[in-house]
């Protein structure tokens, strides 16, 4: 398996496979700023489950090769690639957060191929008509969108120093979002398999440039050049109603654009507890119609003290 693919227009996409190499295929889109090598279940629980998990570096992060100017769509052509270089006719996709919007893009303009997708703690189109997109969100989401959208260059000028500053200390970016992090989410972020698994995929995001992280902001508060009511797949949206970062407000309007979608909003979670709910998520997006209802049973609790790690057990 190669660790990079070319696309018809001569750009490198750097990936990466795990799990069972016989398995299921299931993309999974990373969040923003992200990686490929980004939190997932561990290797045990994918082979146990017949998944054949696939991740790779949007344009501008890690080892793919920038793509200026790219809309959520783009996605797209990048994703169909990839599957035709891995010899997969179809496959299940998801996305956390920045890639919640994109695993969607997918989903609506390759419906020969996706058999499921799923979006987690994601955001809706800007343009959203009767949504007050900013509502419930985060002072610091909110200047960063803002400012992206009415000067450009002021964003990434101040994102550069800022990325580079997060490349060299990857730990940086959890302490800026640390006011704006519940408790269950501070639980989450603080457990040591998690954070390890944070920190090395922050910086493998920002290895070679802060672009990839600009461009997907440019991108998520751009046109998504696709309606998510083209979508005709079985789509599961996941949010946690307590989540500053991407408000479960935005669920609720793709809930009701998305035929056919089943929303699950979990009433105690925020926006890193979508790593915990990843298995089951999972189960779903492979499950057959029977068994569909019991692939969404919620993970056990936590023992006190300790978070759920990302294949659903306290670690």
């Amino acid at each position: 398996m190669p660790d990079h693919v070319r696309t018809a227009d001569g750009r490198r996409l750097r990936v990466e496979v795990s799990g069972d190499p016989r398995g299921r295929p299931v993309f999974l889109l990373h969040g923003m700023p992200g990686s490929r090598v980004g939190p997932r279940p561990r290797s045990m629980f994918l082979h146990l489950r017949g998944t054949r998990l696939i991740s790779y570096d949007r344009p501008g992060y890690g080892g793919s090769d920038r793509k200026p100017g790219r809309s959520v769509v783009d996605v797209v052509q990048d994703v169909a690639r990839l599957a035709d270089a891995l010899g997969l006719e179809r496959f299940a996709v998801a996305g956390r957060s920045g890639g919640a919007p994109h695993a969607l893009a997918v989903a609506a303009r390759l419906p020969d191929r996706v058999t499921r997708a799923a979006a987690l703690v994601g955001l809706a189109p800007r343009d959203a008509e009767g949504l007050d997109w900013f509502a419930g969100m985060a002072p610091s989401n909110v200047n960063e969108f803002r400012t992206a959208s009415t000067d450009p260059e002021r964003f990434a000028a101040r994102l550069i120093p800022r990325s580079n500053a997060i490349r060299e200390d990857p730990a940086r970016l959890l302490r800026e979002l640390r006011g704006d992090l519940t408790a269950d989410d501070r639980l989450i972020v603080n457990d040591n398999t998690v954070r390890s698994m944070l920190l090395r995929n922050y910086h493998e995001a920002l290895r070679t440039s802060a672009y990839g992280w600009i461009d997907d902001v440019f991108a998520v508060t751009g046109a998504w050049g696709f309606d998510p009511a083209e979508i005709r797949v079985p789509v599961l949206l996941w949010h946690g109603s307590q989540d500053a970062f991407s408000p479960v407000s935005h669920a609720v309007w793709l809930a009701d654009r998305i035929p056919g979608a089943t929303a699950v909003v979990d009433p105690t979670a925020a926006h890193f507890a979508a790593l915990r709910v990843l298995p089951n998520i999972l189960n779903w997006l492979l499950a057959d119609e029977s068994s569909a209802s019991r692939a969404l049973t919620p993970p056990a609790a936590p023992d006190p003290g300790r978070s759920a790690g990302p294949d659903g057990r306290a670690g």
